[in-house]
C-alpha cells in the first residue's frame, strides 16, 4: 500500500498575494464570456439546443453559461454508454484508474486551481477562502485519499489463509450496471467526489449535477 497522502495545503489569498492576483485575473476572464455547456455522453459533447442559463447568484443579470439539457434520448444514451464502458474500465486495473484521478488531483493543485476556484466563487457566491477549501483542497484530498484507501481494499481486506492442499483466492469486482450520481448544489468537491469514488473502484457512473452548479462542474 502506498504511503499515506497529506492534506492539500490551503492558500491564504491575502491582499497583495500572488494567488489573490491570479484568482482575480481568472474571475475577470470568466466574467467576460458566456460559455456553452453540453452534455457529455460516451466522451462526446452533445448540444441539445434545449438550454437554460447559469447566472451569478449575487448578480442574477450576469449570465455565465448556457446549459444544454438532457432529454430522454440523451439520458438513455448515457446509461447505455456507462454500461458498455465498464469492461474496458475494469480492465484498466486499480492502479490505472488511480493514476487517472491522482493526475487530476495534481492538476487541480496546480494549473486548474484558480480556474476551479473562480468558477465556484461565481457560480455559488463563495468567498476565495471558501472556494479554496471546498472546490480545490477538499476535492484534491478526496481523489488522493480515495485512491489510497482503494488500494487498501486489495492489500488489507480479508487476508487469505490456505491450508495445505488448498488454495483460496478472492476477487473484488465492481457493481454491475452503473452508479447514478446526483450531486448537490452547494459543494464543488462533492460534485466531483460522488461520481469519481465509485469510478476509482471500477464502477462506471452517470453524473447528474445540480442545475445550479453547471458552471462550476464543467471546470472541475
Amino acid at each position: 500500500m502506498a504511503g499515506h497522502p497529506s492534506n492539500e495545503p490551503i492558500l491564504g489569498y491575502a491582499p497583495g498575494s500572488e494567488e489573490s492576483a491570479l484568482l482575480q485575473a481568472e474571475m475577470d476572464r470568466q466574467m467576460s464570456e458566456v460559455v456553452q455547456i453540453p452534455c457529455i455522453i460516451n466522451g462526446e459533447e452533445v448540444y441539445t439546443g434545449t438550454t437554460t442559463t447559469q447566472v451569478i447568484p449575487h448578480d442574477h443579470g450576469h449570465v455565465l453559461a448556457n446549459v444544454h439539457l438532457a432529454g430522454r434520448e440523451e439520458m438513455e444514451a448515457a446509461c447505455a454508454a456507462a454500461v458498455s464502458a465498464q469492461a474496458d474500465w475494469v480492465d484498466l486495473g486499480l492502479e490505472g484508474r488511480c493514476a487517472v484521478f491522482e493526475r487530476c488531483a495534481d492538476l487541480l493543485a496546480g494549473d486548474w486551481r484558480m480556474r476551479v476556484n473562480a468558477s465556484t466563487m461565481l457560480n455559488q457566491s463563495k468567498t476565495a477562502f471558501q472556494a479554496e477549501i471546498d472546490a480545490t483542497c477538499e476535492l484534491i484530498d478526496f481523489w488522493r485519499f480515495n485512491c489510497h484507501y482503494a488500494r487498501g481494499l486489495h492489500d488489507d481486506f480479508q487476508p487469505l489463509i490456505s491450508p495445505s492442499g488448498v488454495e483460496n483466492s478472492t476477487e473484488i469486482r465492481p457493481l454491475e450496471g452503473f452508479v447514478l450520481a446526483i450531486t448537490p448544489f452547494n459543494f464543488t468537491s462533492i460534485a466531483g467526489n460522488l461520481p469519481s469514488a465509485p469510478a476509482i473502484v471500477g464502477c462506471t457512473c452517470v453524473w447528474k449535477p445540480s442545475r445550479s452548479l453547471e458552471h462550476a462542474k464543467v471546470t472541475a
